[in-house]
């Protein structure tokens, strides 16, 4: 009989534990998912933020190559006034210094 009374009260204590277990699992649990969320919300936020700036980048880079596009150079006023074209290093070649107007 003193078996049976000891095999009874150990069922208890580890029925008592499991109760425990899947109480604090249930809780690790909930954290877990909630701190999944805010990461993948974090996440995704970072994405949509990430888009904006590529698109801004374009857009600009848009409006520089179409004014590069139709920037014209003005026809200067000044008749002592030569131009100089850059050919590579530091080398340059004038032209209309000999030509009097």
């Amino acid at each position: 009989m003193t078996m049976t009374l000891g095999a009874n009260i150990g069922a208890t204590h580890s029925s008592a534990w499991r109760g425990l277990a899947a109480v604090v699992g249930g809780v690790a649990t909930a954290i877990a998912v909630s701190v999944a969320a805010i990461v993948a919300v974090v996440f995704a936020a970072t994405l949509v933020v990430v888009g904006f700036m590529a698109t801004a980048l374009l857009g600009l880079a848009a409006f520089a190559l179409r004014g590069r596009r139709h920037a014209r150079a003005k026809a200067s006023s000044d008749p002592n006034l030569i131009e100089a074209r850059n050919v590579g290093g530091h080398s340059w070649v004038a032209y209309g210094w000999n030509e009097r107007r």
